[in-house]
């Protein structure tokens, strides 16, 4: 019962956050802010997020000094996965592919909505750029599929996430041929 009440309290919190918006975040004291592991843990809907993260060995990167920027897919982008195929990333065979695809949702530097708004790309962890596109005030990001940014600038004391409603893969590389 208490989790489900501080979650709910911390829903409320970041709602007002966004709400508020950046004058109320300058004045808080980032100390006490969780990390973007924990304010993942902490929030609802990203619990497929943090199991993937611990089956990557990743948590610890992510717990770092930072600042990062995390695109972070939800539990509902997790399971729209084709059948099987996030069972089969869980795998310990399957770490570096896992590594991969999550790096691939972490940018270095804390990138807030307006900076991401005026960027084309930006470099991710996992070594390519993760491509953008505005539409409308609307961030979609572009890999081998499409995400759209959802909920925007949840910061935590390491870097921001931004949730998308989708798990984005890295572009598939062609082969020497150009296939």
């Amino acid at each position: 019962m208490y989790k489900t009440v501080f979650r709910t309290l911390l829903a409320a919190a970041a709602m007002l956050l966004l709400a508020v918006g950046p004058v109320a975040a300058q004045q808080g004291d980032t100390e006490e802010q969780p990390d973007i592991v924990d304010t993942a843990v902490q929030a609802d809907g990203f619990d497929t997020l943090v199991q993937a993260l611990k089956a990557a060995d990743l948590v610890g990167a992510l717990k770092g000094d930072g600042p990062f920027t995390v695109f972070a897919p939800t539990d509902e982008a997790f399971a729209a996965l084709p059948e099987g195929q996030l069972e089969s990333l869980l795998q310990p065979e399957n770490k570096e592919q896992l590594q991969a695809i999550l790096q691939y949702h972490v940018v270095s530097g804390k990138a807030m909505a307006s900076d991401v708004t005026g960027m084309d790309a930006a470099p991710t962890l996992e070594g390519r750029s993760v491509q953008f596109q505005v539409n409308d005030g609307t961030v979609t990001l572009m890999g081998q599929n499409t995400a759209t940014v959802v909920q925007a600038d949840i910061e935590a004391s390491n870097g921001v996430i931004h949730v998308i409603d989708s798990v984005l893969l890295p572009p598939q590389e062609e082969s020497a041929d150009g296939m």
